[in-house]
């Protein structure tokens, strides 16, 4: 048995309150993070259904890595884990966001920036696609001191 309610009706989904998340086929849930004091989009992940139990249970984000195929208790090699402060849930209950305090730094980015979302694409018409803009420019934090010589956490 889940410790998620079971999803019933499109009523009991969207206008109930019991938790009954819809994972994705291969057992995930999109997952959006966000400072819960200036509200700036910190990253987006994924969580199983013992990420997201977990993340309530304890109050501190987790996270499944897609690139290492492992759950993830964000910060746990870094030290910047993520407080939650609030989650909540979309309408069908197929996508969750966090209100985070990150501790440390406040960086969430695995190289170094505070957001994972450090670049802009420039918008208009073009004959090609154009050349990224960084959005920060100083890095919060030096990854080969704070991670030595671990693996990058993302694929190619």
């Amino acid at each position: 048995m889940s410790w998620f309610t079971e999803r019933r009706s499109v009523e009991q989904v969207e206008e109930g309150q019991e938790l009954a998340p819809r994972f994705d086929e291969t057992g995930l849930i999109v997952a959006v993070t966000t400072d819960a004091a200036t509200g700036m989009v910190l990253m987006v992940g994924h969580m199983t259904p013992e990420a997201l139990k977990l993340t309530i249970e304890t109050g501190e984000a987790y996270y499944w890595s897609r690139s290492r195929a492992c759950l993830w208790h964000k910060g746990s090699v870094s030290g910047l884990r993520q407080r939650v402060m609030e989650l909540r849930v979309d309408d069908d209950q197929d996508a969750v966001w966090l209100k985070v305090l990150v501790e440390g730094s406040g960086a969430s980015c695995h190289v170094g920036y505070r957001s994972c979302f450090y670049r802009e694409v420039p918008i208009g018409p073009r004959p090609s696609a154009p050349p990224l803009r960084f959005s920060e420019q100083d890095k919060v934090f030096d990854p080969a001191v704070v991670y030595g010589d671990a693996p990058n956490p993302t694929r190619l």
